[in-house]
């Protein structure tokens, strides 16, 4: 076995590669960002894909779109997709 045909790769408790280190593409409000794979931030991928921070971001799971609160992290693995929209101020009347 050659020394470097490992270097630089870690394994996770699962014994899988980690990615943590390689950048993964997702999408935020139909554009395609890169970014690390890994835990970031709401606020992270907020601040990257140009949404203010006072809206909710939220994320396709299984086709439905899940709220995330500004202080939670997700975990990115390449693929997620992102929308975000202003925030329900509760006090809307027709």
């Amino acid at each position: 076995m050659n020394d470097n045909e490992h270097e630089g790769t870690e394994r996770g408790k699962d014994g899988e590669p980690q990615r943590d280190h390689e950048i993964v593409e997702i999408s935020v409000n139909g554009e395609k960002l890169h970014i690390h794979c890994g835990r970031q931030s709401v606020s992270e991928i907020k601040h990257l894909g140009h949404v203010p921070q006072a809206d909710v971001l939220a994320e396709v799971v299984d086709g439905k779109l899940v709220d995330l609160t500004n202080d939670s992290s997700v975990t990115i693995k390449g693929g997620e997709v992102f929308y975000s929209h202003p925030q329900d101020s509760g006090s809307s009347q027709n």
